[in-house]
Protein backbone atom coordinates (compact mmCIF):
# COMPACT_ATOMS: atom_id res chain seq x y z
CA UNK A 1 0.00 0.00 0.00
CA UNK A 2 1.48 2.96 -0.89
CA UNK A 3 2.77 5.68 1.83
CA UNK A 4 0.07 8.26 2.92
CA UNK A 5 1.25 11.98 2.92
CA UNK A 6 -0.43 13.69 6.02
CA UNK A 7 0.93 17.14 6.12
CA UNK A 8 -2.11 19.38 6.13
CA UNK A 9 -1.71 22.23 3.31
CA UNK A 10 -1.44 25.51 4.14
CA UNK A 11 -1.75 28.76 1.91
CA UNK A 12 -2.01 28.67 -1.67
CA UNK A 13 -2.18 25.62 -3.25
CA UNK A 14 -1.49 25.12 -7.25
CA UNK A 15 -3.26 22.74 -9.82
CA UNK A 16 -1.35 22.32 -13.61
CA UNK A 17 -3.46 20.10 -16.09
CA UNK A 18 -1.49 19.69 -18.73
CA UNK A 19 -2.81 18.51 -21.93
CA UNK A 20 -1.34 17.67 -25.83
CA UNK A 21 -2.75 19.03 -28.86
CA UNK A 22 -1.03 19.74 -32.35
CA UNK A 23 -2.77 22.96 -33.70
CA UNK A 24 -2.61 22.50 -37.98
CA UNK A 25 -3.01 25.59 -39.29
CA UNK A 26 -3.65 26.73 -42.99
CA UNK A 27 -4.72 29.63 -44.74
CA UNK A 28 -8.41 29.35 -43.86
CA UNK A 29 -8.64 28.15 -41.08
CA UNK A 30 -6.75 25.16 -38.65
CA UNK A 31 -7.23 21.62 -37.14
CA UNK A 32 -6.65 20.64 -33.80
CA UNK A 33 -5.59 16.97 -33.32
CA UNK A 34 -5.90 15.71 -29.27
CA UNK A 35 -2.39 13.88 -28.60
CA UNK A 36 -3.84 13.53 -25.01
CA UNK A 37 -7.42 12.62 -24.19
CA UNK A 38 -6.97 13.26 -20.19
CA UNK A 39 -4.39 15.86 -18.88
CA UNK A 40 -1.76 15.38 -16.32
CA UNK A 41 -2.54 16.58 -12.84
CA UNK A 42 0.09 18.37 -10.78
CA UNK A 43 -0.41 19.65 -7.57
CA UNK A 44 1.92 21.79 -5.71
CA UNK A 45 1.01 21.87 -1.93
CA UNK A 46 3.00 24.14 0.89
CA UNK A 47 2.85 22.80 4.56
CA UNK A 48 3.75 25.40 7.07
CA UNK A 49 5.72 22.99 9.91
CA UNK A 50 6.95 23.03 13.29
CA UNK A 51 10.57 21.53 13.73
CA UNK A 52 8.63 18.57 14.23
CA UNK A 53 6.98 18.53 10.97
CA UNK A 54 9.70 19.85 9.18
CA UNK A 55 11.41 16.73 10.51
CA UNK A 56 8.56 14.38 9.60
CA UNK A 57 8.41 15.60 5.75
CA UNK A 58 12.57 15.18 5.76
CA UNK A 59 12.31 10.99 7.08
CA UNK A 60 9.09 10.64 4.97
CA UNK A 61 10.51 11.91 1.85
CA UNK A 62 13.79 10.33 2.48
CA UNK A 63 12.36 6.73 2.51
CA UNK A 64 9.71 6.25 -0.23
CA UNK A 65 10.80 9.75 -2.53
CA UNK A 66 11.06 7.85 -5.60
CA UNK A 67 7.90 5.31 -4.65
CA UNK A 68 3.88 5.69 -5.07
CA UNK A 69 2.29 7.84 -2.60
CA UNK A 70 -1.51 8.42 -1.20
CA UNK A 71 -1.69 11.74 -1.69
CA UNK A 72 -4.96 14.00 -0.06
CA UNK A 73 -6.47 16.64 -2.49
CA UNK A 74 -6.68 19.11 -0.28
CA UNK A 75 -7.74 21.76 -2.62
CA UNK A 76 -10.84 19.64 -2.89
CA UNK A 77 -11.51 19.58 0.80
CA UNK A 78 -14.76 19.78 2.46
CA UNK A 79 -16.78 20.08 5.70
CA UNK A 80 -18.89 17.12 6.70
CA UNK A 81 -22.61 18.67 7.20
CA UNK A 82 -23.26 16.79 10.83
CA UNK A 83 -20.79 16.08 13.57
CA UNK A 84 -18.52 12.70 13.14
CA UNK A 85 -18.68 10.17 16.09
CA UNK A 86 -16.58 7.15 16.73
CA UNK A 87 -17.68 3.89 15.24
CA UNK A 88 -19.27 5.87 12.70
CA UNK A 89 -19.31 3.76 9.46
CA UNK A 90 -20.69 7.00 7.59
CA UNK A 91 -19.93 10.67 6.85
CA UNK A 92 -22.66 12.90 5.82
CA UNK A 93 -20.68 15.50 3.06
CA UNK A 94 -21.65 16.76 -0.32
CA UNK A 95 -19.85 14.63 -2.62
CA UNK A 96 -20.62 16.58 -5.40
CA UNK A 97 -18.15 19.34 -5.60
CA UNK A 98 -14.60 16.80 -5.25
CA UNK A 99 -13.87 13.66 -6.44
CA UNK A 100 -14.85 11.36 -4.23
CA UNK A 101 -14.75 7.87 -5.69
CA UNK A 102 -16.08 4.25 -4.32
CA UNK A 103 -13.10 1.77 -3.92
CA UNK A 104 -10.57 4.36 -2.80
CA UNK A 105 -10.06 6.51 -0.25
CA UNK A 106 -10.33 10.16 1.85
CA UNK A 107 -8.35 11.60 4.47
CA UNK A 108 -9.82 13.00 8.08
CA UNK A 109 -7.80 16.08 9.46
CA UNK A 110 -9.09 17.72 12.66
CA UNK A 111 -8.55 20.98 13.30
CA UNK A 112 -5.81 21.20 10.56
CA UNK A 113 -3.46 18.18 12.12
CA UNK A 114 -2.11 15.63 10.08
CA UNK A 115 -4.41 13.90 8.39
CA UNK A 116 -5.72 10.21 8.96
CA UNK A 117 -6.94 7.62 6.09
CA UNK A 118 -10.31 6.04 5.68
CA UNK A 119 -11.34 3.66 2.76
CA UNK A 120 -14.42 4.61 0.93
CA UNK A 121 -16.86 1.68 0.31
CA UNK A 122 -19.92 3.71 -1.53
CA UNK A 123 -20.50 7.34 -2.35
CA UNK A 124 -24.12 7.72 -2.12
CA UNK A 125 -26.37 11.31 -3.32
CA UNK A 126 -25.45 12.77 0.24
CA UNK A 127 -22.79 11.01 2.20
CA UNK A 128 -19.70 8.34 1.85
CA UNK A 129 -20.37 4.99 3.23
CA UNK A 130 -16.55 3.79 4.70
CA UNK A 131 -15.68 0.11 4.73
CA UNK A 132 -14.47 0.31 8.64
CA UNK A 133 -16.09 2.36 11.55
CA UNK A 134 -14.15 5.60 12.49
CA UNK A 135 -11.82 4.92 14.96
CA UNK A 136 -7.82 6.35 15.55
CA UNK A 137 -9.08 9.09 12.95
CA UNK A 138 -10.96 11.15 15.67
CA UNK A 139 -9.26 12.12 18.84
CA UNK A 140 -12.80 12.36 20.58
CA UNK A 141 -16.19 10.36 20.82
CA UNK A 142 -17.48 12.85 18.87
CA UNK A 143 -16.15 16.04 17.04
CA UNK A 144 -17.96 19.07 15.89
CA UNK A 145 -18.66 18.95 11.72
CA UNK A 146 -16.91 22.48 11.83
CA UNK A 147 -13.66 21.29 13.19
CA UNK A 148 -13.17 18.43 10.64
CA UNK A 149 -11.83 18.54 7.08
CA UNK A 150 -12.69 15.84 4.31
CA UNK A 151 -10.47 15.51 1.35
CA UNK A 152 -10.27 12.54 -1.35
CA UNK A 153 -7.27 10.85 -1.84
CA UNK A 154 -5.34 10.01 -5.22
CA UNK A 155 -1.94 8.23 -6.07
CA UNK A 156 0.75 9.92 -7.43
CA UNK A 157 4.29 10.47 -7.44
CA UNK A 158 6.89 13.25 -6.43
CA UNK A 159 7.56 14.87 -9.51
CA UNK A 160 9.80 17.56 -7.95
CA UNK A 161 12.20 17.64 -5.32
CA UNK A 162 10.75 18.38 -1.75
CA UNK A 163 11.61 21.63 -0.76
CA UNK A 164 12.31 23.30 2.78
CA UNK A 165 12.60 26.65 4.22
CA UNK A 166 13.13 27.02 7.43
CA UNK A 167 12.29 30.72 8.67
CA UNK A 168 13.39 29.88 12.35
CA UNK A 169 14.58 27.10 14.33
CA UNK A 170 10.69 26.24 14.82
CA UNK A 171 9.22 27.21 11.73
CA UNK A 172 9.38 26.60 8.20
CA UNK A 173 7.31 26.00 5.02
CA UNK A 174 7.42 22.19 3.39
CA UNK A 175 6.76 22.31 -0.50
CA UNK A 176 6.13 19.10 -2.26
CA UNK A 177 5.03 18.40 -5.67
CA UNK A 178 3.02 15.25 -7.02
CA UNK A 179 1.80 13.90 -10.34
CA UNK A 180 -1.76 12.09 -9.55
CA UNK A 181 -2.32 9.36 -11.26
CA UNK A 182 -5.76 8.06 -12.74
CA UNK A 183 -7.35 11.00 -14.21
CA UNK A 184 -10.83 11.35 -13.67
CA UNK A 185 -13.35 12.19 -17.48
CA UNK A 186 -15.17 14.90 -15.69
CA UNK A 187 -18.92 16.30 -17.38
CA UNK A 188 -18.90 19.80 -18.68
CA UNK A 189 -21.06 22.04 -16.23
CA UNK A 190 -24.43 22.94 -17.53
CA UNK A 191 -23.58 25.93 -19.81
CA UNK A 192 -26.04 28.19 -22.39
CA UNK A 193 -25.21 27.08 -26.02
CA UNK A 194 -25.50 28.69 -29.52
CA UNK A 195 -25.16 27.23 -32.71
CA UNK A 196 -23.56 24.04 -30.86
CA UNK A 197 -21.26 25.92 -28.98
CA UNK A 198 -21.40 26.69 -25.18
CA UNK A 199 -21.49 30.10 -24.39
CA UNK A 200 -19.30 31.46 -21.07
CA UNK A 201 -21.60 33.36 -19.25
CA UNK A 202 -21.65 31.94 -15.61
CA UNK A 203 -22.74 34.74 -13.32
CA UNK A 204 -19.40 33.13 -10.69
CA UNK A 205 -17.24 33.41 -12.97
CA UNK A 206 -15.36 36.93 -13.07
CA UNK A 207 -13.93 37.99 -16.30
CA UNK A 208 -11.18 40.90 -16.15
CA UNK A 209 -9.65 41.06 -19.24
CA UNK A 210 -5.44 41.86 -18.82
CA UNK A 211 -4.50 42.29 -22.13
CA UNK A 212 -5.44 42.20 -25.88
CA UNK A 213 -3.80 41.53 -29.21
CA UNK A 214 -5.18 42.14 -32.65
CA UNK A 215 -3.01 40.56 -35.38
CA UNK A 216 -2.83 38.66 -38.56
CA UNK A 217 -0.21 36.21 -39.75
CA UNK A 218 1.55 38.18 -42.23
CA UNK A 219 5.35 38.22 -44.14
CA UNK A 220 7.23 41.55 -44.37
CA UNK A 221 8.97 41.22 -47.69
CA UNK A 222 11.98 43.51 -47.76
CA UNK A 223 14.18 43.42 -50.62
CA UNK A 224 16.18 46.14 -48.64
CA UNK A 225 16.09 48.76 -51.91
CA UNK A 226 12.57 49.79 -51.79
CA UNK A 227 9.58 50.01 -49.58
CA UNK A 228 8.51 47.03 -47.25
CA UNK A 229 5.59 44.90 -48.98
CA UNK A 230 3.28 43.36 -46.29
CA UNK A 231 1.78 39.74 -47.74
CA UNK A 232 -0.70 38.00 -45.31
CA UNK A 233 -0.14 34.22 -45.02
CA UNK A 234 -4.01 33.70 -43.54
CA UNK A 235 -6.85 35.11 -44.39
CA UNK A 236 -8.21 35.04 -40.71
CA UNK A 237 -8.02 38.05 -38.24
CA UNK A 238 -6.58 36.50 -34.93
CA UNK A 239 -7.85 38.48 -31.63
CA UNK A 240 -5.83 37.19 -28.12
CA UNK A 241 -6.97 37.92 -24.84
CA UNK A 242 -5.52 36.88 -22.00
CA UNK A 243 -8.58 36.44 -19.28
CA UNK A 244 -8.93 35.79 -15.43
CA UNK A 245 -11.43 33.91 -14.45
CA UNK A 246 -12.05 33.52 -10.35
CA UNK A 247 -14.46 31.22 -8.37
CA UNK A 248 -15.72 31.84 -4.64
CA UNK A 249 -16.70 28.77 -2.70
CA UNK A 250 -16.70 25.09 -2.54
CA UNK A 251 -19.15 24.80 -5.67
CA UNK A 252 -18.24 27.74 -7.96
CA UNK A 253 -14.73 26.30 -7.83
CA UNK A 254 -15.68 22.78 -8.61
CA UNK A 255 -17.17 24.24 -11.80
CA UNK A 256 -14.57 26.29 -12.84
CA UNK A 257 -12.38 23.20 -12.57
CA UNK A 258 -14.99 21.28 -14.94
CA UNK A 259 -15.22 23.89 -17.20
CA UNK A 260 -11.23 24.12 -17.31
CA UNK A 261 -11.54 20.20 -17.76
CA UNK A 262 -14.01 20.16 -20.87
CA UNK A 263 -11.82 22.50 -22.66
CA UNK A 264 -9.34 19.77 -23.17
CA UNK A 265 -6.88 22.51 -23.77
CA UNK A 266 -6.23 23.76 -26.84
CA UNK A 267 -9.05 21.36 -28.28
CA UNK A 268 -12.48 23.04 -27.70
CA UNK A 269 -13.89 26.12 -28.67
CA UNK A 270 -16.61 28.25 -27.00
CA UNK A 271 -18.44 31.60 -27.11
CA UNK A 272 -16.80 34.64 -25.12
CA UNK A 273 -19.07 37.81 -25.04
CA UNK A 274 -16.99 40.87 -25.32
CA UNK A 275 -19.19 42.59 -22.04
CA UNK A 276 -17.91 45.90 -24.34
CA UNK A 277 -21.57 47.39 -25.43
CA UNK A 278 -20.46 47.26 -28.74
CA UNK A 279 -23.95 47.43 -30.29
CA UNK A 280 -25.94 50.90 -28.76
CA UNK A 281 -29.36 50.86 -30.24
CA UNK A 282 -30.71 53.84 -31.64
CA UNK A 283 -34.79 52.87 -31.05
CA UNK A 284 -35.79 50.32 -29.18
CA UNK A 285 -37.29 46.86 -30.96
CA UNK A 286 -41.01 45.38 -30.59
CA UNK A 287 -40.96 41.54 -29.38
CA UNK A 288 -41.56 40.81 -33.26
CA UNK A 289 -39.03 42.80 -34.96
CA UNK A 290 -35.90 41.99 -36.23
CA UNK A 291 -34.76 44.85 -37.59
CA UNK A 292 -31.82 46.80 -34.83
CA UNK A 293 -30.77 50.15 -35.78
CA UNK A 294 -27.41 50.93 -33.76
CA UNK A 295 -24.64 53.99 -34.02
CA UNK A 296 -22.37 52.56 -36.47
CA UNK A 297 -18.60 51.17 -35.64
CA UNK A 298 -17.19 49.80 -38.45
CA UNK A 299 -17.92 49.33 -42.17
CA UNK A 300 -21.65 47.24 -43.12
CA UNK A 301 -19.82 44.12 -44.67
CA UNK A 302 -18.08 43.75 -41.13
CA UNK A 303 -21.48 43.21 -39.16
CA UNK A 304 -22.91 40.38 -41.01
CA UNK A 305 -22.49 37.00 -39.85
CA UNK A 306 -21.27 38.18 -36.24
CA UNK A 307 -23.13 36.53 -33.40
CA UNK A 308 -23.92 39.14 -30.52
CA UNK A 309 -25.64 38.50 -27.21
CA UNK A 310 -28.37 40.98 -25.58
CA UNK A 311 -29.13 41.23 -21.98
CA UNK A 312 -32.28 40.78 -21.72
CA UNK A 313 -34.87 41.10 -18.59
CA UNK A 314 -35.90 37.37 -18.98
CA UNK A 315 -31.96 36.06 -19.53
CA UNK A 316 -29.14 36.24 -22.10
CA UNK A 317 -30.13 36.04 -25.94
CA UNK A 318 -28.17 35.14 -28.54
CA UNK A 319 -28.25 36.09 -32.51
CA UNK A 320 -26.30 36.61 -35.70
CA UNK A 321 -26.51 39.63 -38.05
CA UNK A 322 -27.60 38.25 -41.36
CA UNK A 323 -27.68 42.13 -43.04
CA UNK A 324 -26.87 45.59 -42.57
CA UNK A 325 -27.81 48.79 -44.66
CA UNK A 326 -27.45 52.28 -43.82
CA UNK A 327 -30.22 54.49 -42.53
CA UNK A 328 -29.68 57.65 -42.63
CA UNK A 329 -26.45 58.68 -39.64
CA UNK A 330 -27.52 54.85 -38.61
CA UNK A 331 -27.17 51.11 -39.32
CA UNK A 332 -30.10 49.14 -39.76
CA UNK A 333 -29.38 44.99 -38.93
CA UNK A 334 -31.27 42.10 -39.53
CA UNK A 335 -31.31 39.74 -37.04
CA UNK A 336 -31.65 35.67 -37.85
CA UNK A 337 -34.86 36.02 -35.60
CA UNK A 338 -37.13 38.31 -33.16
CA UNK A 339 -36.54 38.38 -29.73
CA UNK A 340 -39.89 37.58 -29.07
CA UNK A 341 -39.92 40.64 -26.50
CA UNK A 342 -39.71 43.72 -26.27
CA UNK A 343 -35.72 45.17 -26.71
CA UNK A 344 -35.54 48.47 -24.77
CA UNK A 345 -33.22 50.97 -26.25
CA UNK A 346 -30.76 50.66 -23.28
CA UNK A 347 -30.45 47.28 -23.57
CA UNK A 348 -26.82 46.15 -23.83
CA UNK A 349 -25.98 44.27 -26.85
CA UNK A 350 -22.12 42.82 -27.09
CA UNK A 351 -20.24 40.92 -29.94
CA UNK A 352 -19.52 37.13 -29.46
CA UNK A 353 -16.37 36.23 -30.39
CA UNK A 354 -15.86 32.22 -30.75
CA UNK A 355 -12.39 31.38 -29.23
CA UNK A 356 -10.26 28.83 -27.83
CA UNK A 357 -7.48 28.18 -25.38
CA UNK A 358 -4.15 28.97 -26.47
CA UNK A 359 -2.26 27.16 -24.43
CA UNK A 360 -2.35 23.19 -23.25
CA UNK A 361 -1.26 23.82 -20.06
CA UNK A 362 -3.72 25.53 -17.22
CA UNK A 363 -2.51 26.48 -13.82
CA UNK A 364 -5.34 27.03 -11.26
CA UNK A 365 -4.17 28.68 -8.03
CA UNK A 366 -6.53 27.70 -4.75
CA UNK A 367 -6.17 30.37 -2.00
CA UNK A 368 -8.20 30.19 1.37
CA UNK A 369 -11.54 31.48 0.02
CA UNK A 370 -11.09 31.77 -3.95
CA UNK A 371 -9.73 30.04 -6.86
CA UNK A 372 -8.22 31.90 -9.61
CA UNK A 373 -6.79 30.79 -13.46
CA UNK A 374 -5.78 32.79 -16.00
CA UNK A 375 -6.42 32.02 -19.45
CA UNK A 376 -5.22 32.74 -22.52
CA UNK A 377 -7.73 32.72 -25.42
CA UNK A 378 -7.24 33.19 -28.80
CA UNK A 379 -10.27 33.84 -32.04
CA UNK A 380 -10.91 30.87 -34.23
CA UNK A 381 -13.11 29.93 -36.84
CA UNK A 382 -14.68 27.19 -35.44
Amino acid sequence: MPELWPLPAAQEIIEVLEWRTDVLQSRTGEQRIALRSLPREIVTFQHRCDALGMARAIELARAGFAGDWRVPLWHMAVQPTADVAQGATEIIVDITVADFRAGDALVIAVDGREASVAEIAAVEADRLILVEPLGGQLPGAIVAAARITVAPVREGVLSAPVEIARRRQNDGMVTATFLLCDAPDLSAPVMPTYLGRPVQTDPSLTRSPITTSLRRAVEYVDNGFGPVVVEPLRDLFERGEAITLKAQGTAERWALRRWLWSLRGRQASFWLPTWGRDLQLRTAMTSGSTLMRVAPITDLADYVGRAILLEMPSGFRFRTINAAVAEGADYRLTLSSSLGEPVAIGTKVHFLTLVRSDADRIEIRYGAVASEVTLPVVEVKE
